[in-house]
């Protein structure tokens, strides 16, 4: 195989593969299931369980059972011929809610398994996998962290049929640093190939690490799974469809981090301007408050109008957005001729 051939298309045409739309036009789609078992099997090697060799892609929505119920739109969920859940969460920008969101995440997932009839014995293993762009534990070196149940005093894990919880994080940022650092080998770990393809796009930054790019260009040459994955990687990134949404997706994204920055910056500056204590929380607060929502509402409004005129169905603007289809379909109203009455 020819050096070259790996490439088809220009780097800086390749989506950021940390866009949720990206990530899940990867990872989350029928045709590409070969390469979501191996990137799974990549991601949980070290946890003792049997390989993956099949999973079943499920709906993505969690909650909204009663009308009030906050109601959850998962990157990826599926589940393995084992009868395991697992998910996994692609983010871009940190919204400091990580922590406390993936709890919640891995909760319905485990609470949604229990049905009429059914014995809380028969709950299967529920498997969170969250990749970050950020740093979550700033006193941790290591790239890839995974939780269990322990016990405080002995450290143990619960019993093997008992431990159903694992929550792993894999901070991105720490990988790349380590990366550049000589300090992992992508020939040995096959998930260091995997998150190498994550990381070499900065779409934030409209920047392409061509280092990388040369070492996956080597690997490749022998992965053939790798190989498929970038192919899959430069088709999505070369339709018109899927084009529109990943920019609209990325500005979303970007836009609600500078929304969250400027909402910090103004808490600060009110809280100093009221000059006490309380002032400064309140404002922060308020600021922050203000800042994320302050223009969210409409913007969402413009971007599902225009996905609407380009003919995308409503499924998939709820991938792309997050938003429920009660919440498009109410959009979709906006625009349809009022009655008049005399």
């Amino acid at each position: 195989m020819n050096r070259k051939a790996i490439r088809r298309i220009p780097l800086e045409k390749l989506f950021d593969l940390k866009v949720d739309f990206a990530f899940k036009q990867m990872f989350g789609n029928e045709k590409n299931k070969k390469i979501t078992v191996v990137f799974l099997n990549a991601v949980l090697k070290l946890t003792g369980r049997d390989t993956i060799k099949e999973v079943t892609f499920l709906k993505h929505e969690l909650g909204g059972e009663y009308q009030d119920d906050k109601q959850s739109r998962l990157d990826i969920l599926v589940k393995t011929q084992n009868g395991d859940f697992i998910n996994v969460e692609i983010q871009l920008s940190n919204q400091h809610d990580m922590t406390k969101r993936t709890l919640y995440y891995w909760a319905k997932m485990y609470e949604s398994q229990l049905v009429r009839g059914m014995g809380y014995s028969e709950l299967r293993p529920t498997i969170t996998i969250n990749i970050c762009n950020f740093t979550m534990f700033k006193d941790n070196k290591n790239y890839h962290n995974t939780f269990h149940l322990y016990e405080d005093t002995t450290l143990s894990r619960l019993m093997p049929e008992e431990d159903v919880m694992e929550i792993h994080f894999i901070e991105i940022n720490k990988f790349i640093s380590l990366w550049y650092e000589g300090k992992l080998n992508a020939l040995e770990d096959l998930l260091i190939r995997w998150l190498l393809l994550l990381g070499m796009v900065d779409g934030r930054n409209k920047k392409v690490y061509a280092e990388i790019y040369r070492e996956l260009e080597e690997l490749a040459m022998e992965d053939e799974n790798l190989r498929a994955a970038f192919d899959t990687w430069e088709e999505i990134s070369q339709s018109p469809e899927t084009m529109l949404a990943y920019q609209s997706r990325l500005k979303y994204i970007l836009d609600e981090e500078a929304r969250y920055i400027d909402g910090i910056n103004k808490g600060r500056e009110q809280g100093k301007t009221e000059g006490i204590k309380e002032g400064l929380e309140q404002g922060i607060e308020q600021g922050i408050e203000q800042g994320i929502e302050q223009g969210r509402k409409q913007e969402q409004i413009e971007i599902v109008k225009k996905l609407l005129k380009r003919h995308q169905t409503v499924e998939e603007i709820m991938d792309l957005l997050g938003l429920s289809r009660e919440e498009i379909e109410k959009i979709k109203s906006l625009d349809l001729p009022q009655d008049k009455h005399i």
